[in-house]
């Protein structure tokens, strides 16, 4: 048996209705979205959402261009899929299909967090996260602690360890080729 509620948690209460959640914004494939790729902020998979859109939209605008306009169709439809590709969201530069099926998780698997679980720095996307917000991470030679970067193909090799990190002296000691030099510092 639940307890009567008192007259100021009814007037508390009065405006929130608890069986309608949708009203409070979001779906229920976006809040699974928010806990797969563990989002913090709702607003970037928002931003995800509309980047995609945007190009299914542009992908089927080249799609119906007439048959007058072929030579502009294949130079535009040929920079948007090495674009796309650069940045990985597409596998491959072959057609304008794979523009099509974009979707928000693509996107979201070039956050940095997913590509450290990609590469086996990570044991899980809970563990990359926190590796990222704490500054273990260096993309190139700046640290990064925002796990909402986008990291492109091009980049992506250059994904390692900050020097200082005790992560990365763990893992030299446990593949013993820590130097001695690094004692000393």
């Amino acid at each position: 048996m639940v307890r009567k509620l008192k007259y100021h948690e009814q007037k508390l209460l009065r405006r929130l209705e608890l069986v309608s959640w949708e009203a409070a914004g979001g779906s229920l494939a976006e809040v699974k979205a928010l806990r797969r790729y563990r989002l913090a902020r709702r607003e970037d998979y928002v931003q995800y959402k509309a980047l995609a859109r945007t190009v299914r939209a542009l992908a089927r605008r080249l799609r119906d261009l007439g048959p007058a306009s072929a030579a502009f169709r294949t130079r535009c439809a040929a920079a948007l899929l090495e674009k796309l590709y650069g940045l990985g969201l597409v596998s491959s530069r072959g057609s304008l299909a794979a523009c099509e099926s974009l979707s928000a998780s693509a996107f979201c698997r070039r956050r940095l967090p997913c590509l450290l679980v990609k590469l086996r720095m990570a044991q899980n996307l809970r563990h990359a996260v926190t590796f990222v917000e704490q500054g273990h991470v260096r993309v190139g030679p700046e640290v990064v602690t925002d796990p909402a970067l986008l990291v492109p193909r091009a980049v992506e090799d250059f994904i390692t360890w900050v020097d200082t990190s005790r992560l990365r002296q763990k893992v030299l000691d446990y593949n013993q080729e820590r130097d001695d030099f690094d004692l000393a510092a």
